[in-house]
C-alpha cells in the first residue's frame, strides 16, 4: 500500500482541510491535540446549546484560510507593481514563497491559552515543537513562526521586515485577519445564528498587498499607513463591509449576550479559587495539563461540596443559579447620566453587598480600521466614510444574585 502524503479532514465551513505529512506531525503533537478538549466559546453552550465546538477545528480552519489568502496575494497577476520587490522569489531559497507559505501554515497549527500570545511564543520555541519544525522539508525556524504568530505588538524587541509584517497581518490583522474570518463563520454556524455569515469567498479573492495611498487621497494624512499592507480591490469592498457588520452583530448578539457574560464571570470566580495561586501557570508544560475536561470535572465536584474551593461559583454554573440581569443601558439613559450602570451598581452594592452584585461594562474599539482599496484605474484610496456608520459595540449591564433579583425587578 502506497504511503499517504496528503491527509484530508472534513470541515463544516471549508469542506476539506488538507495537510501534508510534516503538518500532520504538528497536529499529532500534544499541544495541538489538547485543543480537542478546549471549547471555542467557553460556557456559551449554556446559552446556545450547539456552541460546543472546539479550538481544534478553529485552528485548522484558520490555517486553511491563511493558505488561501497567501496564494491569492502572492499570485503574480495580483502583485502590485510598486511592491513586487517585496514578495520573495521562488528561486531564492530558503527565503522563498514556498518557505514562507510553510511558516504561515505551521503558525496556525498551534493552540491558544491563558495570556495566549506570549504562551504561543513559548510553545513554538519549546523543545518538542523545535524538533518538529527542524524535521520539516525545508526546516522551519521557530523564530520566524513566532513572529508571524503574534506580530510586532507582542514582540516589540524583534525586528520585522515589511514581508513579515504582512504575513502576520494575514493572521491577526484588524481588517482581514483570517482568525477573525474563521471564528465568525464557525461560531455563527454552531451557535445557530445567521449574524456571522458573509461572502468570504469573494472577500478572499479580492485581497491584495497594496502600497501607501497616492497623492490624490482624500482621507486624513495621519491615518496613512507608512508601509505596504493588506488591502482589497474595489469589487470586494461590499464583502469587506459585510465582514465588519458580521463582527458587530456577532459581538452584540452572541459574544456579549448578558447570560453568556455572567457565566464567564462565574467561571473566572471559580478558577481564581480552584487554581494554584489563583491563575493558570505560565510555563507551557504546566499549562498543557489543563483542559476543559479537568476544569468541568472540578466544577461538578465543587458544586455539590460546600467545603471545596469555588463552591459558590460552581454551584451557580451547574445548577443555573447565575446572577440575573436587572439593568441594561439604553441610549436614553446615557442622556441622563454618563455612567448609569455604575450608579445603579453602587446603589445595589449598598443594599445587597458587593458579593451579590456585578457590573459588566464593555466598550469596543472606537472605529474599524479604514480599508485600503485598489481602484479600477490603479489608484490606492481609503474607504473610511461608510465604515463610520458601523456602531461601536458597547455593554453596560448590572447583575444581582438570583435571591434578590425578583425583589429588584419588582421594585
Amino acid at each position: 500500500m502506497l504511503p499517504k502524503y496528503i491527509h484530508e479532514i472534513r470541515d463544516p465551513i471549508h469542506v476539506f482541510i488538507r495537510l501534508n505529512t510534516d503538518e500532520r506531525r504538528v497536529v499529532d503533537s500534544g499541544c495541538f491535540q489538547r485543543l480537542r478538549h478546549i471549547h471555542q466559546l467557553a460556557l456559551s453552550y449554556l446559552v446556545y446549546p450547539g456552541a460546543t465546538h472546539k479550538r481544534f477545528e478553529h485552528a485548522l480552519g484558520t490555517m486553511e484560510l491563511a493558505t488561501k489568502v497567501y496564494d491569492v496575494v502572492t499570485a503574480p497577476q495580483n502583485v502590485h507593481e510598486s511592491i513586487r520587490s517585496l514578495v520573495p522569489e521562488i528561486s531564492s531559497p530558503p527565503e522563498s514563497l514556498g518557505y514562507w507559505k510553510r511558516v504561515l501554515r505551521a503558525e496556525n497549527l498551534l493552540p491558544e491559552g491563558w495570556n495566549h500570545e506570549r504562551l504561543t511564543v513559548e510553545i513554538i520555541k519549546s523543545p518538542e515543537m523545535r524538533e518538529i519544525w527542524m524535521a520539516m522539508t525545508p526546516p522551519l525556524r521557530a523564530e520566524d513562526i513566532a513572529k508571524i504568530a503574534v506580530g510586532q505588538k507582542i514582540l516589540p524587541e524583534e525586528t520585522f521586515s515589511d514581508w513579515e509584517t504582512i504575513l502576520s497581518e494575514i493572521i491577526i490583522g484588524d481588517a482581514f485577519g483570517v482568525d477573525r474570518i474563521d471564528y465568525l463563520l464557525r461560531d455563527s454556524l454552531h451557535a445557530g445564528v445567521a449574524y456571522g455569515k458573509f461572502d468570504h469567498h469573494r472577500l478572499l479573492d479580492t485581497l491584495r498587498i497594496l502600497p501607501g495611498y497616492g497623492e490624490d487621497k482624500t482621507h486624513d494624512p495621519a491615518d496613512e499607513p507608512a508601509k505596504p499592507a493588506i488591502g482589497i480591490e474595489r469589487g470586494g469592498v461590499h464583502s469587506a463591509h459585510a465582514l465588519l457588520l458580521a463582527r458587530y452583530f456577532m459581538y452584540s448578539q452572541v459574544y456579549l449576550h448578558p447570560i453568556r457574560r455572567i457565566y464567564d464571570k462565574h467561571l473566572i470566580d471559580f478558577l481564581k479559587c480552584w487554581l494554584p495561586q489563583g491563575e493558570f501557570p505560565i510555563a507551557s508544560d504546566e499549562l498543557m495539563k489543563y483542559t476543559d475536561v479537568e476544569v468541568l470535572q472540578a466544577i461538578f465536584e465543587a458544586s455539590g461540596a460546600p467545603d471545596k474551593p469555588g463552591h459558590n461559583a460552581a454551584m451557580r454554573i451547574v445548577k443555573r443559579k447565575h446572577f440575573k440581569n436587572v439593568y441594561s443601558r439604553t441610549p436614553a439613559d446615557v442622556e441622563k447620566h454618563l455612567e448609569p450602570g455604575r450608579v445603579i451598581y453602587e446603589g445595589l452594592c449598598g443594599k445587597y453587598g458587593t458579593n451579590a452584585v456585578y457590573h459588566d461594562n464593555y466598550k469596543g474599539s472606537s472605529r474599524e480600521p479604514a480599508l485600503r482599496v485598489l481602484e479600477r484605474d490603479g489608484r490606492i484610496a481609503s474607504e473610511a466614510e461608510t465604515l463610520s456608520n458601523i456602531p461601536i459595540v458597547t455593554l453596560d449591564n448590572v447583575f444581582v444574585a438570583p435571591e434578590y433579583a425578583t425583589e429588584q425587578m419588582n421594585g
